[in-house]
């Protein structure tokens, strides 16, 4: 669906050197040799409800608060347009998001920080003085609406969860979750409310130890600090690592802290790279990982800003190479959680999107783009070349 056109940064990058140090060792090798987890072999995968539909979060209310979001204006609409030309809805259970409560939200994030963001929101006040120690301003504007906005995301990851946990499906698909970055009290990298943990901490009224997966292009932070102090809830995150790039965190040293120590895997990654390398890096540290902890649950975010002629600029992904990372996950056959996240360039971070549900489904999408009301006007715009 998505050729690459562009190229963006460097295509090499470094070897880490060998030793057992988390610091200086091959994450693989370090997971062998340094980590101090329980090594049991993985469960079979059983097949129960795995021929179920994938739950896809929709409604049209959710996409069009979604739409509002001043970073990504209409994305959601280009990735529930594109995914309903091609039919792929037709193929998966639609399910209604709800909106979060304040209480639901309250489970990770402060009343504090609640109580402030949606008093900012209902005043649309941008300036208010305590704004700043929240974390709202600049990326993260404190703009009329956006703890409605905030309350929907959030509740729709939860639904998500709600759906594996009840058994409807075995995989559920909230493209427009996955802001990973905010803290407890704290918006930060264009996210108000972190969702991801919010999904995390429903599956585990059910699920005993949840794999948190992140291949946004950058570190997951919000997830990571959530949890980095227990041991029932891996982070792998792959991330562009360099200094100056935000959020400036997720070192190969970065491995967790008091009974979380090494449940964080950070896995820092050059620009350039290209799709059959980061499959390979991915695949070599989910094998491990997967043997360690034996999840009962994963929790992914696909983040799109990793694609080729993103804004960004760092990554010459495609959406080929995500998908095989997704493929290599789902063949676990766990209750799989999936979320967006990052996607600056909007029209190819729908069809990678797009796509992924293809691979969902494990059906081939041609590279012709059906016909449909976004068409002409979005998807076909010439974007950038990175230089």
């Amino acid at each position: 669906m998505l050729t690459r056109e562009h190229r963006c940064g460097r295509s090499e990058e470094q070897e880490p050197e060998p030793g057992l140090s988390p610091k200086k060792a091959g994450i693989g090798r370090w997971l062998r040799n340094g980590c101090k987890w329980k090594m049991e072999e993985p469960e079979e995968p059983a097949d129960g409800g795995q021929s179920l539909p994938p739950v896809y979060i929709y409604s049209p209310e959710y996409v069009s608060m979604c739409d509002s979001l001043a970073k990504v204006p209409k994305r959601a609409s280009m990735v529930h347009s594109l995914i309903e030309a091609y039919a792929l809805h037709k193929q998966m259970r639609i399910v209604k998001p709800k909106v979060a409560s304040m209480e639901e939200m309250a489970t990770f994030h402060t009343d504090a920080y609640l109580q402030h963001l949606q008093k900012v929101s209902q005043e649309g006040d941008d300036d208010h003085p305590d704004s700043i120690e929240y974390g709202l301003g600049y990326d993260c504007p404190a703009t009329e609406g956006i703890f409605d906005y905030a309350a929907a995301v959030g509740g729709a990851t939860i639904t998500a969860a709600q759906c594996l946990i009840d058994g409807m499906c075995k995989i559920a698909i909230n493209w427009s979750g996955g802001w990973h970055h905010a803290k407890k009290d704290e918006a930060s990298g264009f996210c108000y409310l972190n969702d991801a943990v919010l999904g995390i901490l429903r599956l585990r009224r059910k699920f005993d130890r949840i794999l948190y997966v992140d291949l946004d292009l950058h570190h997951g932070d919000g997830v990571e600090d959530a949890f980095s102090f227990t041991s029932k809830v891996m982070t792998v995150s792959l991330h562009k690592f360099s200094p100056g790039f935000f959020p400036g965190t997720g070192d190969v040293s970065d491995v967790g802290l008091g009974k979380g120590r090494y449940y964080s895997v950070n896995v820092p990654i050059q620009d350039g790279i290209q799709d059959e390398k980061y499959y390979h890096i991915c695949e070599s540290v989910l094998k491990e990982v997967y043997i360690a902890f034996n999840p009962k649950a994963v929790v992914l975010q696909l983040g799109a800003d990793t694609i080729a002629g993103d804004p960004m600029c760092s990554f010459n992904m495609t959406p080929v190479g995500i998908g095989k990372c997704l493929k290599y996950i789902l063949q676990w056959q766990l209750a799989t959680l999936i979320l967006g996240g990052g996607g600056y360039n909007l029209a190819n971070t729908a069809r990678c999107w797009t796509y992924l549900t293809g691979v969902i489904l494990g059906k081939t999408l041609s590279s012709e783009i059906p016909d449909h009301e976004m068409r002409y006007n979005m998807y076909l715009k010439k974007t950038t070349q990175c230089v």
